[in-house]
């Protein structure tokens, strides 16, 4: 097979979350050993460090990643899903990984499926793991997929666990409830690992707490460090200028610049700084310096994609893959700080998710454009326009996101703002 005829078979025959929705996430570990152990247990050849988390778990992945590469690491990096590229999910030094290597994997391996018969996400963890024990890697950065404690990446050991916050998603497969889903998350802590929590949330710290002193492991929260993370627009408008201050008189402030400029992106970058002071401790060379080099680069270093990025000035266009409740309360934070005329929403969903809370978030003086991202789980437009009624947001319904789009962009006046969002895959199709 060729790489379009491996793609092909890769999307058909293998169950996929994107397709199939919860049918397609695997309740045990089964698979992923198997396959690994067919592949000589790859993820035992390389260091790492696990990232979960409801949101920014990307992001923070692509801002070490970063980092380890300018310290002058080998990095690999497994981060899902794609948005344009199926190769975006791996990489080592922030390239993809060939084609031809995908191609060799499946055609070797083919066989193998067809008795372990793998989900798409496991075979494709099985290939970065196998990916990364060939490159050599000094280090990958893994991110986790959905949940923790049965997702298909946690059969590393880590040097360190990441756990970015817990919000409402996924709840049909990890929980209904914020403990529950902390629960399933905490899953990736490992007996004498470190783990760092982003954000301290009371209502699930103790979740955290417990697991870490059941398995033995050192536990520490981002949010709850000395140096307050402050920021402002740079003159350039691609970048965000950020500045750590401690109350220690005889610390400066580490002043740099950041190239996801997201303002909720300060608390990634404060669980970032955390895990860069533990594998600082555990003998990583890494120097302010190249935490500041890599910051203001991250985009141009890794690939990363979709955060509060902007995709046109006249009329200012922004597109973020903010999807769950927690996501879009960043992203209204972040609309309401741009001055504009009127907003025009561009709007699509998958069908497998209560809406309703997202939707009672959105402003209602905005134009939304409905739309359905192309992939079997997305929400029909007229269901989404049915949906959106009740809260009393109003719009047209248009046949694909391209579509609506282009209908907003040519809606807009030069000072009113048009966003893209709702879902990762709606994104997807304008980046």
């Amino acid at each position: 097979m060729n790489y379009t005829e491996t793609l092909d078979y890769l999307y058909t025959q293998l169950p996929m979350f994107t397709r199939d929705g919860a049918s397609a996430f695997k309740k045990d570990l089964t698979n992923t050993i198997a396959l690994c152990e067919l592949l000589d247990n790859p993820q035992h050849k390389f260091k790492s460090v696990h990232i979960g988390g409801t949101n920014g778990k990307g992001s923070t992945s692509h801002m070490l990643a970063a980092i380890l590469q300018v310290a002058g690491y080998k990095t690999g990096l497994y981060t899902s899903p794609h948005l344009r590229d199926f190769r975006e999910r791996i990489r080592v030094n922030g390239q993809m990984i060939s084609e031809q290597t995908v191609i060799d994997f499946v055609a070797a391996n083919q066989e193998a499926f067809k008795h372990i018969q793998p989900s798409f996400f496991e075979m494709t963890v099985a290939l970065a793991f196998d990916v990364f024990a060939k490159e050599k890697v000094d280090i990958a950065v893994v991110e986790v997929g959905l949940g923790g404690r049965l997702d298909s990446t946690n059969i590393i050991t880590p040097l360190l666990s990441v756990i970015t916050n817990i919000g409402w998603d996924h709840m049909n497969m990890l929980g209904n409830t914020l403990e529950l889903i902390a629960g399933e998350k905490a899953g990736i802590i490992k007996p004498g690992i470190p783990v760092i929590i982003g954000e301290h949330q009371p209502e699930v710290a103790d979740v955290f707490i417990e697991k870490a002193r059941k398995e033995g492991s050192k536990i520490s929260f981002a949010s709850e460090a000395k140096p307050k993370v402050k920021s402002k627009k740079s003159e350039d408008s691609a970048l965000l200028e950020v500045s750590l201050e401690t109350s220690d008189p005889e610390l400066q402030p580490f002043n740099f610049q950041l190239d996801l400029t997201g303002t909720y992106q300060l608390k990634n970058v404060k669980t970032v700084l955390t895990a860069v002071d533990e594998l600082r401790k555990q003998g990583f060379n890494i120097t302010d310096e190249h935490i500041a080099t890599a910051l203001k680069q991250v985009k141009t270093l890794t690939g990363l994609h979709g955060r509060w990025e902007t995709l046109s000035t006249y009329p200012l266009t922004i597109c973020d893959t903010g999807h769950n409740p927690d996501g879009i309360q960043e992203v209204m934070k972040n609309i309401a700080a741009v001055q504009y005329n009127h907003l025009h929403f561009v709007i699509g969903m998958v069908n497998d998710k209560d809406s309703s809370k997202v939707l009672s978030m959105l402003p209602k003086d905005a134009t939304y454009y409905f739309c359905k991202p192309d992939i079997p789980r997305g929400l029909d437009a007229e269901t989404l326009q049915e949906q959106a009624a009740a809260f009393d947001l109003r719009g047209e319904i248009h046949p694909s996101v391209k579509a609506a789009y282009k209908s907003a962009q040519s809606a807009a006046d030069k000072n009113d703002l048009v966003f893209i969002g709702g879902s990762t895959f709606v994104v997807a199709e304008v980046v």
